[in-house]
């Protein structure tokens, strides 16, 4: 039974370590102009852009609340902010790591530049 609870730790562990990656060039044409405009200090189309994510979801490595930023990623067609955001940390024109989600928080992959 500690073998089977060592290992259920492990996994939970190791997926916080090694989140998936994607490949700047796979991200749709819409977070790759959003990651422009975070390099760029904005402007930024919707007023939520820029707040602080408190990763509530815990699905990213923790860290002090202020690290992480959310971005909208604009979906074509839809009238509302939608479900993909990318969230970066660490300064704000300059962030040591963004992460995309196209499922509202549901799960995130690392941008591999």
């Amino acid at each position: 039974m500690r073998a089977l609870v060592a290992l259920g730790l492990l996994a939970v562990f190791s997926a916080f370590a090694f989140a998936p990656e994607v490949a700047l060039e796979a991200l749709p044409v819409e977070a790759r102009q959003t990651l422009s405009r975070i390099e760029a200090g904005g402007p930024f189309p919707y007023k939520q852009d820029g707040r602080v994510f408190g990763n509530r979801e815990r699905l990213l490595p923790d860290r002090k609340r202020g690290y992480y930023h959310e971005y909208t990623v604009a979906t074509p067609g839809v009238r509302t902010r939608g479900a993909r955001r990318i969230v970066c940390g660490g300064p704000r024109k300059a962030p040591e790591v963004c992460y995309y989600t196209d499922d509202h928080y549901a799960s995130f992959r690392r941008i591999r530049e």
